[in-house]
């Protein structure tokens, strides 16, 4: 009996002892596991915090970098439509509505509203070349509320860039270039810019994807960011958290939100100084004409991949042909970069300086080799660059040669070049822009740059110009020095 009471004594106390200890080991666990959550939102709000801390320094910083750009494009022979039918003004005649409804015809000013941003402190501006297409003037309105017209130093329309200059007394403040080859997708972004006119409108997003194509080009190769883009973005700066700019907003879709696409600023960065010097961009040539590697052919060449460009054929005397390249050879990298897309290659080579040797991977016979071809310039701009020059009234001007009529897109070898503007040069002071066409002086036809010099030798003070700019046709009054 007694040792029956002691067995279940014992019991009862070896039982409230391993419920006691049980606790408190359940509550040592529950202990660790809460100070286990409590570091990691710690670690979760430092790092919100940085973020946070983060935007709000490239904000400050680099807002005073970012300008407003507005511009003015005449848009000829636009005329309102009235409400009245058309037998009426057929019977009447344009002169009576215009009369006595003042119903304008002739030209329409559009104003363009972008953004750009400040790359040198004597006031070099970057920007996309859509936003000062075609422009008459440009003002650009820095933070500090302070307003610059702005002249377009150079510009490349297949790359969507231009080239501004203002002139300024003080040093500007100025952007960082980054490194947009070295951007990796999910990293965080920024972009500053005047969407819809809202100056200096800071949105932060994530890079989307990299070297997306969207059919605006040959050298179309797009960082995709749901950064909030919207027009009067365009020509301003995509940065990354170290305050670097790795991309000019350039593009959105229409389709849906969150979709915007910027250019990547190592495309642009080298093409400082050619459009400074010379206000274009020479193109770097191969000689190829190349396709893309579909899966049947990746086969049919026995290749792993459907990657590369397909050689299909060789253009005679070319730096290609030169090298040694062949026709049905598959290059699958350019100096090390892998071709994924075979428009890779006419991106690569065409931003590489003539003159530049480069290293291509090329796939023979199923065989990997390495070549190294030295690339030239694009045909087209080496007979422009050869073509005559001859500088009048702060101005350089060439003939027209078919050659250059057709890689400008001319209809007719018509008229003279305006190649180069002498900044607050008489042409400069009359708004004549680089790129511009001469077509008459003081009424007189001009043919090439001999008849110019002979109308502007026996021309009186003040010459009249007729100027084709674009789609668009205006007079301009020059004063001679």
């Amino acid at each position: 009996m007694g040792q029956k009471k002691f067995t279940i004594k014992t019991l009862i106390i070896l039982c409230f002892i391993s419920l006691l200890t049980g606790g408190i080991i359940a509550s040592n666990l529950n202990w660790t596991n809460t100070s286990v959550a409590f570091e990691n939102n710690t670690q979760n709000f430092q790092e919100a915090l940085i973020t946070r801390n983060s935007f709000v320094k490239i904000a400050r910083e680099l807002n005073p970098t970012v300008v407003y750009i507005s511009s003015t494009q005449v848009v000829k022979g636009f005329q309102f439509h009235t409400p009245l039918k058309d037998p009426f003004r057929d019977f009447f005649g344009d002169d009576f509505f215009n009369k006595f409804f003042g119903i304008p015809k002739g030209e329409l000013k559009q104003k363009s509203l972008g953004s750009g941003f400040i790359i040198s402190e004597d006031g070099y501006i970057f920007t996309n070349y859509h936003v000062v297409k075609d422009a008459e003037d440009i003002k650009i309105t820095l933070s500090n509320k302070n307003e610059y017209e702005a002249k377009i130093i150079g510009f490349d329309q297949d790359m969507d860039i231009a080239l501004l200059k203002i002139n300024v007394k003080e040093s500007l403040p100025t952007v960082k270039m980054g490194d947009s080859d070295t951007l990796q997708i999910g990293e965080w972004v920024i972009a500053i810019g005047n969407p819809f006119g809202l100056e200096h409108t800071v949105t932060a997003g994530i890079v989307s994807a990299k070297w997306r194509s969207i059919g605006q080009g040959p050298y179309n190769s797009f960082i995709q960011t749901d950064a909030s883009i919207n027009p009067g973005n365009s020509g301003g700066p995509l940065i990354d958290l170290d305050g670097e700019i790795v991309g000019i907003n350039t593009a959105i879709t229409a389709e849906g939100q969150g979709i915007g696409f910027a250019i990547p600023i190592n495309m642009a960065k080298g093409a400082f100084i050619e459009l400074k010097e010379k206000g274009r961009i020479t193109r770097g040539w191969l000689g190829l004409m190349i396709q893309k590697v579909t899966p049947e052919l990746a086969k049919s060449f026995g290749l792993k991949e459907n990657k590369g460009a397909l050689v299909a054929e060789v253009v005679k005397d070319s730096p290609a042909e030169k090298a040694g390249i062949r026709q049905g050879d598959v290059i699958v990298s350019f100096n090390e970069k892998e071709i994924n897309e075979y428009i890779d290659l006419s991106r690569l080579a065409g931003l590489t300086r003539p003159g530049t040797k480069v290293k291509l991977g090329v796939v023979r016979d199923t065989i990997k080799k390495e070549v190294t071809v030295k690339i030239e310039a694009f045909p087209d701009e080496e007979k422009i660059s050869k073509a005559p020059i001859e500088t009048e009234l702060g101005m350089s001007v060439q003939d027209i040669t078919p050659d250059l009529a057709e890689h400008l897109d001319l209809s007719e070898a018509k008229g003279i070049l305006v190649t180069n503007i002498i900044s607050e040069g008489p042409a400069d002071k009359a708004n004549i822009q680089r790129g511009d066409i001469i077509i008459e002086v003081d009424k007189q036809k001009i043919t090439n740059v001999k008849t110019f010099k002979k109308v502007i030798k026996k021309g009186k003070k003040t010459l009249l110009f007729l100027i084709n700019r674009g789609e668009h046709v205006l007079y301009t009054a020059v004063k001679k020095k």
